[in-house]
């Protein structure tokens, strides 16, 4: 792509307020020109807002404007495979929110039209971008923590969590619209950002069930996985517990010592090895927090470097959260 990235996106929600769509106008050779939502009025709010210079009540429409060369896919996942579709068809580059898609299947339909239009197909994953998971990431890479032998991931939350923006109608935890609950909702973001670091995972187990009844989709999960590198691990989810027991950990354990963060919670990395004190890595976040991961979408569009989150990555972590989910229910 030799003209300047040009992004219109379908769905402007609470997503697109501070995380990631003003930041499209902050990356050099970048502009975000039209916007969509189905209800015209909130597109129009929105556009007016923003200073967008164009709004639209159609997918459609905003996918075929003639200025539009790439497109923003912010809806619940239920959609994205439509839109990418459509984009794909289009001939012009999808950048999709997490989770990638509803279900699986969805994923590589996505990913086959998206390499059968040749158009690239990025998902984001931000935290693949953000510093402190790149602390986690340079402190494995460079064995400070010797050979990972295990993780852990730990989240539990009561039953608004303060990680997730409101919603009246919660389509969150409807699994028509969003695949699963809030597991899919958030430990994606986990899940992939340890593919990342990690690899792969090579098998999956797990138990899911809906204990509290307040809602369809799960909101209890326990699984355990190993890696395609011999990696083990196990992780707990909890979406009905109590304030008292809320916490989010994830551990990574080594043969010279270990490292945790959360995965939603404050920027930092603490990092123990055996025979030296304890640090704590802090960091700062940016404003917009997609801002890091976008710039990488708009180098790739432009050939100068790759997008760390692409179809590929992001389909294998719908599939291990299919894996544990969808048989359990």
């Amino acid at each position: 792509m030799k003209e300047n990235t040009n992004w219109g996106i379908i769905g402007v929600g609470d997503v697109c307020e501070v995380k990631s769509a003003p930041a499209m106008n902050l990356i050099e050779g970048s502009r975000l020109v039209a916007v969509m939502r189905r209800n015209g009025d909130k597109a129009k709010d929105y556009a007016a807002r923003h200073h967008v210079p164009r709004w639209y009540d159609d997918a459609e429409a905003l996918i075929n404007d003639p200025e539009v060369n790439a497109v923003y896919i912010a809806t619940p996942p239920g959609f994205h495979c439509e839109y990418t579709l459509k984009a794909a068809q289009a001939g012009k580059p999808v950048y999709v929110e997490k989770p990638m898609a509803s279900t699986y299947d969805e994923c590589i339909t996505m990913i086959e039209a998206c390499k059968n239009a040749a158009v690239p197909l990025f998902v984001a994953y931000y935290r693949r971008t953000l510093p402190h998971f790149l602390k986690v990431k340079e402190i494995i890479d460079n064995g400070i923590i010797g050979e990972v032998r295990m993780i852990n991931i730990d989240l539990v939350k009561p039953v608004e969590p303060d990680i997730v923006a409101f919603q009246a109608d919660n389509w969150r935890v409807d699994p028509d619209i969003a695949g699963g609950g809030y597991f899919y909702d958030l430990a994606s973001h986990q899940l992939d950002f340890l593919d990342y670091v990690l690899g792969p995972v090579q098998n999956v187990k797990g138990y899911a069930s809906n204990q509290a009844g307040m809602y369809k989709a799960e909101d209890i999960v326990t699984a355990i996985f190993n890696f395609e590198n011999g990696i083990l691990g196990t992780g707990s989810w909890c979406f009905t517990a109590s304030e008292a027991s809320d916490r989010d950990v994830t551990t990574i354990v080594g043969s010279k010592g270990q490292l945790s963060y959360a995965s939603f919670g404050a920027p930092e990395v603490t990092l123990e090895v055996a025979g030296k004190s304890k640090e704590v890595f802090s960091f700062e976040l940016p404003p917009h927090v997609q801002q890091p991961l976008i710039q990488t979408v708009v180098d790739e569009l432009h050939g100068k470097g790759r997008c760390p989150s692409t179809g590929a990555s992001a389909a294998r972590t719908n599939f291990v959260m299919e894996s544990i989910v969808k048989n359990n229910l």
